[in-house]
């Protein structure tokens, strides 16, 4: 039962943090010449980007089963996106674009339950900035 808390926990600063970015992207659309055509791209990475936080987070107390409950994390939060794009929407459609929002979201979802468990066992992220300086 703690493990389903915390998946909804995950899904729904998803949520927050998609509804946070989509809502300053659209302040800088309104008020600069930015085209339009960035709208795609920009909510395929900011919904990506919300589902890698949310997992994380919502993997923090989780001791095991990062992978699958970071996917479980992503398969709800898109799952809700698209039930309720298709309520608003009588038209709506997957398309290709739909099937890549959802295989980066999963993926996303796993890593961020990957490092959002790893986190809580006490593994340190640092040594990942450090490699890449390092070496990169």
């Amino acid at each position: 039962m703690d493990s389903v808390k915390n998946i909804v926990k995950g899904v729904i600063i998803s949520i927050i943090f998609t509804l946070t970015f989509l809502f300053a992207f659209s302040i800088i659309l309104t008020y600069t010449n930015i085209s339009e055509s960035f709208t795609t791209p920009v909510i395929i990475i900011v919904t990506a980007i919300s589902i890698f936080i949310g997992s994380s987070l919502g993997n923090l107390k989780i001791k095991k089963n990062g992978l699958l409950n970071g996917a479980l994390i992503g398969g709800i939060y898109l799952l809700g996106i698209y039930l309720l794009s298709g309520i608003i929407n009588h038209n709506f459609s997957v398309t290709i674009q739909s099937l890549i929002i959802i295989v980066v979201g999963m993926i996303c979802g796993m890593f961020g339950g990957i490092i959002g468990v790893n986190k809580a066992n006490g593994w340190n992220i640092s040594f990942i900035f450090t490699f890449w300086k390092k070496n990169i």
